[in-house]
């Protein structure tokens, strides 16, 4: 194992490695901004060292100065969290020159899945179900063309990034070309990459990811599946696993699985990653893209397999053989965990980011209560980042009671200084469409249709 860490990120993520780092006694290396000088998780690390300014591009995305802090630290590897330089093939690689070991796959891997034109292929390629649609868009003209050839309503996507930036609706194919003329440029502006595919538009649809876990020794397994269909402008709010929309489906969910494991061993991968997938009430999947990181919602995974992935990570990272075969991980249909992003915000229509002094706060405790959170009284919530606060996790033996219990959480969960979007989560576990199951990704629209 790695005697000492350097954690390339912030927030709740940094505090939530550091802690793994701690149990596994690994030393741990922190960078922060000058916006975070009293952030938490460089209260928590062994050692501290502020690279740049408040903005992004000056210190969590500054390449240079991680790097370099890594290497006079003596930080063996990084663990990049998630966000930031998470998914950057490029900066995998100069960890690689550099000596220090990139706590994920390949850069080869990142960049191959990272473009989601390429990562679309590979699927394909590994016999994993695609969306209809066609490959990298030339022109406004040929983008025209393609609707009109598959058929409205289609989605124009960015084959870079990620955070629902770059994506267009088009309901009438004269409108495609304007569409991708926007969604170019958002991507271009978003991620220096504004190439753009098509997709056909299915919708009805669930949100559903497999979670899966690659060793360098061969083994590949998936830890179950998470649904993640409550979105607001192609952002998740809430996830959970197991899946309801899988109810009594074992065998599409093993189909789901068995296409995550193909894929991943097609493509070499090693670490935690996730598969995406589209899933119709007929029962049939597409594949959507590949998370070659760890995901934000991932405690739900760890809720239900008694698994704990950042430790995996750094394991695999390492060179250690993942003890587990297939039927050993405890199957999801056990238990049931649900999990809350709470988000610095205020309420519908407008959902305005809030940021300030953290005065004073109550967090819910309890069997199976988990609040993931870099808050703490008298914290700052600065204006440069995520609006995240932080992840409210519960655990039961069955849905009902895993929702009866998220709401009591949230309601006992007091954050004074900024505001929460305590309340909106609680508006979703007392939505009949939510309630049933059988919900979609336009869950929120139909929460909020008038």
């Amino acid at each position: 194992m790695f005697k000492k860490i350097l954690i390339a990120n912030r927030g709740e993520i940094a505090v939530r490695v550091i802690r793994a780092c701690k149990e596994m006694g690994v030393q741990t290396v922190a960078v922060y901004s000058t916006a975070d000088a009293n952030a938490l998780h460089v209260q928590l690390a062994d050692e501290a060292y502020c690279i740049g300014g408040p903005r992004p591009q000056d210190s969590y995305l500054n390449e240079d100065a991680i790097l370099t802090v890594a290497v006079a630290s003596g930080a063996t590897a990084i663990h990049p969290g998630y966000g930031f330089l998470s998914e950057n093939a490029g900066f995998a690689r100069r960890c690689r020159e550099c000596g220090v070991v990139f706590v994920g796959p390949s850069p080869e891997v990142i960049e191959r899945m990272g473009d989601k034109d390429a990562a679309r292929r590979c699927a394909k390629e590994a016999g994993v179900p695609i969306v209809p649609g066609c490959n990298l868009l030339k022109s406004a003209e040929e983008a025209e063309r393609e609707a009109e050839r598959i058929g409205c309503p289609v989605l124009i996507k960015a084959r870079a990034g990620g955070g629902g930036r770059g994506i267009r609706k088009v309901e009438r194919a004269q409108d495609a070309g304007k569409a991708f003329t926007e969604a170019h440029a958002e991507a271009e502006a978003a991620f220096g990459d504004g190439e753009c595919y098509m997709e056909k538009f299915v919708a009805p649809a669930h949100h559903v990811e497999v979670q899966v876990l690659a060793d360098a020794h061969g083994n590949v397994v998936t830890l179950g599946e998470r649904e993640c269909s409550v979105q607001r402008r192609n952002q998740k709010l809430l996830e959970e696993s197991p899946a309801p929309c899988l109810e009594g489906r074992d065998d599409i969910r093993e189909r789901m699985y068995e296409a995550a494991r193909n894929l991943a061993r097609a493509v070499g991968y090693e670490g935690a990653g996730t598969i995406e997938y589209l899933y119709a009430d007929d029962g049939n999947f597409y594949f959507m893209e590949m998370n070659t990181r760890l995901q934000v919602e991932h405690p739900v995974t760890e809720f239900v397999t008694d698994i704990d992935l950042v430790k995996w990570q750094l394991r695999v990272a390492a060179g250690v053989e993942f003890p587990y075969a297939q039927d050993e991980i405890m199957p999801a249909k056990r238990s049931h965990a649900i999990e809350c992003r709470i988000n610095a915000e205020g309420p519908a229509p407008d959902y305005r980011p809030s940021c300030g002094t953290i005065h004073s706060m109550h967090v819910p405790n309890g069997p199976w209560v988990r609040f993931d959170s870099s808050l703490y009284p008298g914290a700052v919530v600065p204006p440069y980042y995520d609006s995240m606060l932080g992840k409210l996790i519960v655990r039961a033996g069955t849905r009902e009671e895993a929702i009866r219990k998220m709401r009591s959480a949230l309601t006992e969960l007091i954050i004074d200084g900024v505001d929460a979007n305590t309340e909106l989560q609680l508006d979703i576990l007392s939505n009949p469409e939510f309630l049933s199951g059988i919900y979609h990704t336009n869950l929120m629209e139909h929460l909020y249709e008038d």
